[in-house]
């Protein structure tokens, strides 16, 4: 395994409410310095995206606006972990503000970067089954609208465009292996 590089030196070059920038001069172990710039992780614990699990055969989506796209977009509920929530607490809590359920059965199914030459951000991929009627406020500025979809129908979800989103896709082709082994 390669030695990590030593940091010599990290600065903020800009930052938003939301994001932080960071320009971080490296050392690699054969003496070569470079200059990289990463999207630094926020205040938060990171992420988690969550596999709502209705019944074996469908999952619930939500459907809402991607200010990325500009577009309505079908996904599966996500949000940041909260300081001092673990990831699981933060997984259930996301499924009440979202989609209205909790859950009793919640299993981490992976860890996902979207782009780790880039981004520090990392988002916790939860499967939760046994859903329970719940519903807590959120943060979203309309009500989501949920849409249930089959498991066995995902290909079609991604060939409709109504869902780009590259976690949610590789999360419910991963969910559709795991139910496999289960």
């Amino acid at each position: 395994m390669h030695e990590k590089p030593t940091v010599l030196n990290k600065t903020v070059v800009a930052q938003s409410r939301l994001f932080r920038i960071e320009s971080l001069d490296l050392e690699f172990s054969n003496g070569q310095q470079r200059n990289y710039e990463r999207l630094a992780r926020g205040n938060s614990g990171g992420a988690v995206l969550v596999v709502p699990l209705f019944d074996d055969d469908t999952v619930l989506l939500i459907r809402e606006y991607a200010a990325g796209t500009h577009r309505y977009e079908l996904g599966l509920p996500k949000g940041k972990i909260d300081a001092g929530e673990s990831f699981m607490e933060a997984a259930n809590r996301e499924l009440k503000e979202e989609i209205g359920f909790g859950a009793k059965d919640l299993h981490h199914l992976s860890s996902f970067s979207l782009a780790p030459a880039y981004l520090e951000h990392m988002t916790e991929i939860i499967i939760a089954r046994d859903l329970y009627q719940e519903k807590l406020p959120g943060d979203e500025p309309e009500e989501l609208e949920v849409v249930p979809w089959k498991l066995d129908n995902i290909a079609s979800l991604v060939a409709s465009g109504e869902c780009s989103e590259a976690r949610s896709i590789a999360a419910l082709f991963l969910t559709l292996e795991f139910l496999k082994t289960t």
